[in-house]
């Protein structure tokens, strides 16, 4: 919310004795003149605090136009050096004389609510200048990646070279702390850890093996130096030598240019808790403690923790590169997630590919800019827009960050910076604005809108504040110590707190200002509330715009405002809570009729009289027979003198005007009316057909009916008896014809099985017990054939 000051006049009143009771009429004087002058503007109940508020709000209060202050914010640019642009500059710059982002220095002055955009640039240097530091694991399962290391310098230079001609490279290696249980501490394994005929060097915590330097032979000779150490556990102490790679600076040879660490290694880490297994309990102090390039404190002080490298990480602009074995991607992809401008690469077995992995992950992290600020000060708040390449726009969390940018390529930022609250001190702050892992950054300074113009002009010892009680500035008496009152009558000593508290009590009762406000020099000064438009008022702040009685959630249904816990409603509202609706508008039926004529229209909703109709509108009614069947009997004695009311047609059926028309072309038809239009069919006793239209215009009811009745014509006698017996006959044949087919089938199938069987037949005599042969044959049994 925006706030403003209003300011006006109070007059001086002097005491001119010290009696008490004089002085208590006289302060109940000045509190009833200090009234009078301000009643104008401030209310009764309300603190001079109100005298700020928005701008709308003083208006409809009746604030004078010249009475009232309203400062704005403003943007100053300080430092505004243009993005290098290397196509114009023919030498070779150095790092400091290279700018990326622009402006680099702006006051910002704020006014709580109102917030202050402005715009960065941010463009990729041709030519920036690197420095890159290589971090390996010298642990003993590294062994065959040193060999490959040993040549690194030399290569990388050269293809570094191809993509800036200022490139320096450095060479540190870590193990693990110096203590138990992570190493051996036996006097044989301290000299030689590994075991077999592997010479290996001492275990160590961190070493600084090179500084940077522009020599790729130097770095070559020194790392080819280098032996294999070992440890007892798998994961190692490389956060320690992150740690001091990054905060010595001096030792590492860092310069104010592109910061790269390449972190080489093939297993896990210890981090911040893992020291308790060595007795080591003090947490990471982040500081430089190499002396003779050796990491000395590292039985001293715990693994720091990734919070604790994030920040040192971004503090020193390093970006860094994790090149590690493709067993632990998937731990070192989490690690990247939590440090920005960070990346992950895997390492052969070998470390062969090295120099790819690096190039491929520089490339990666210099294409993408993202922003960051320093810590803001209370009641601040910042939100980022980016307008990236090919003018694509994101805001939020996207909004600081900006992909795929090439050498050259221009970003935008939009950054908004709002204030909402001055700070308790009320003097300037300094933000810092920077993107990651690049050192340039944009210095933003905040003052703060406190105060109007007019309390400059305040007078201290003012006559008007009560003898000179107070300083009067704003239209406004600001007390001294000890002082209170709107024209600091009163002291806080000289007057006991009951004598005045009978005065900001409601018809001598016992609760002080309703316990919606502080007495004040015997006058209610009502309590603010978080809502700023909830207010209390009154003498004895009885009352508020905020307790009256609610519709549909809403105070006053939405329709009216709460004055003193009572609703005044809008024109064309009533009730106590608004809610009741005078317009009839929603209680027209279709006809044209409130409510259409079986009801009455309240608060805007139709109450039914006639218990059978229902609805918005009182136009349904679910147990009514329908208009067409209303009407029919009386349609059809008065136009064709027949039906159930033929006899009392007269009497029940001369409620509409009857209009007789030739044919059903010439009915009414809906497209033609303005008013309701029911269409009807209806069928009489001889199944004859009537058409009729029913409709009300201007309460006038309309029946439009068709003067000849449509029946069905008589049966033909003969065509349907000579069909019927037609009929049976063709039935009774076809029955004929198909017991005729279905026994010549089956005849046919008998004959053909008897074929089967005969050509089966077999006559064997032998066989017959009926056959007896006629020849009989004895034979000798002494006969032997001779």
């Amino acid at each position: 919310m925006q706030f403003l000051h209003i300011y006006s006049t109070i007059p001086d009143v002097s005491l001119s004795t010290s009696h008490y009771l004089v002085q208590i009429s006289l302060k109940i004087f000045l509190i009833t003149i200090s009234f009078a002058v301000l009643q104008n503007f401030l209310t009764v109940g309300q603190s001079k605090s109100a005298r700020c508020d928005d701008l709308e709000s003083l208006k409809k209060r009746k604030c004078a136009a010249n009475k009232i202050e309203n400062p704005r914010g403003s943007i100053a640019v300080n430092k505004d050096k243009p993005v290098t642009n290397r196509k114009d500059v023919a030498e070779k710059l150095k790092p400091e004389d290279i700018t990326q982002i622009q402006p680099q220095k702006l006051t910002l002055t704020l006014r709580s609510g109102e917030p202050q955009t402005f715009q960065l640039k941010f463009k990729r240097a041709e030519d920036y200048p690197i420095d890159l530091y290589y971090l390996m694991d010298l642990s003993f399962s590294m062994r065959d990646d040193l060999e490959n290391v040993k040549n690194l310098g030399t290569d990388l230079m050269e293809e570094m070279r191809k993509i800036t001609s200022d490139f320096r490279i450095g060479f540190g290696s870590f193990v693990e702390k110096t203590v138990m249980p992570y190493i051996s501490t036996t006097p044989a394994r301290l000299l030689n850890p590994c075991t077999g005929n592997e010479n290996c060097t001492s275990p160590f915590s961190y070493k600084n093996v090179l500084k940077l330097t522009e020599d790729g032979d130097e770095f070559n000779k020194l790392v080819s130096q280098q032996q294999i150490s070992g440890n007892l556990d798998s994961p190692e102490g490389g956060f320690d030598a992150i740690m001091q790679v990054a905060v010595c600076e001096k030792d590492i040879g860092w310069r104010n240019v592109t910061r790269l660490l390449v972190f080489s290694t093939d297993a896990g880490f210890h981090f911040a808790g893992d020291g308790k297994l060595g007795g080591i309990v003090l947490p990471n102090d982040g500081r430089c403690h190499l002396e003779n390039n050796m990491y000395t404190m590292s039985h001293y002080y715990d693994y720091p923790s990734i919070a604790h490298l994030v920040q040192k990480l971004s503090d020193h602009n390093i970006q860094t590169i994790f090149a590690v074995t493709e067993e632990f991607q998937p731990v070192y992809k989490e690690l990247k997630n939590l440090i920005p401008k960070s990346a992950v690469g895997t390492l052969s077995s070998n470390s062969s590919n090295v120099i790819k992995l690096i190039l491929d992950a520089y490339n990666s992290l210099s294409s993408e800019v993202i922003l960051e600020n320093s810590k803001l000060p209370e009641g601040v708040s910042i939100t980022y827009q980016s307008i990236c390449k090919n003018g694509v726009e994101s805001s939020g969390d996207n909004g600081r960050k900006c992909s795929n940018i090439s050498i050259g390529d221009e970003v935008f930022f939009k950054i908004s910076i709002e204030s909402q609250k001055c700070p308790s001190h009320g003097k300037s702050e300094i933000i810092k604005i920077k993107p990651l892992g690049f050192t340039e950054e944009v210095e933003v300074v905040l003052n703060f809108i406190c105060d109007c113009q007019c309390a400059a002009e305040g007078q201290p010892k003012s006559k008007k504040c009560s003898g000179g009680n107070g300083t009067f500035e704003c239209g406004a008496c600001k007390c001294n110590e000890g002082r209170i009152g709107l024209s600091c009558e009163c002291s806080k000593d000289e007057v006991r707190t009951e004598d005045l508290d009978a005065n900001c009590r409601k018809d001598n009762g016992t609760d002080i200002c309703s316990n919606s406000g502080d007495c004040v020099c015997g006058i209610c000064e009502c309590k603010k509330r978080e809502n700023p438009a909830e207010v209390y008022s009154g003498k004895y702040c009885e009352c508020d715009n905020f307790n009256c009685d609610r519709s549909n959630n809403k105070l006053c249904g939405g329709h009216g405002r709460c004055e003193c816990r009572k609703c005044i409603c809008d024109a064309n509202y009533t009730g106590s809570a608004c809610d009741c609706s005078l317009d009839t508008s929603t209680c027209l039926a279709k006809n044209g009729q409130i409510c259409n004529g079986r009801g009455t229209c309240d608060c805007g909703i139709c109450k039914c009289t006639n218990p059978k109709f229902q609805g918005p509108t009182c136009e349904t009614c679910p147990t009514c027979p329908g208009v067409c069947t209303e009407h029919k009997d009386c349609v059809q004695c008065r136009a064709f003198d027949a039906g159930p009311k033929k006899e009392t047609c007269e009497q029940e059926c001369s409620y509409f005007n009857l209009i007789k028309v030739s044919d059903r072309d010439k009915l009414p038809q809906p497209t033609d009316q303005s008013y309701p239009l029911t269409h009807c069919k209806e069928r009489d006793a001889n199944d004859c057909w009537f058409y009729y239209t029913y409709a009300i215009r201007n309460d006038t009811k309309e029946v439009y009916v068709v003067e000849n009745l449509e029946c069905p014509a008589g049966p033909d006698i003969i065509p349907i008896v000579a069909g019927v017996v037609a009929g049976i006959v063709l039935i009774g044949l076809a029955l004929l014809l198909i017991w005729k087919l279905l026994m010549i089938i089956h005849d046919r199938r008998e004959f053909a099985k008897f074929e089967k069987e005969k050509m089966n037949a077999k006559w064997d005599t032998g066989e017959n017990p009926i056959y007896k042969s006629a020849v009989t044959t004895v034979v000798n049994p002494k006969y032997e054939g001779k």
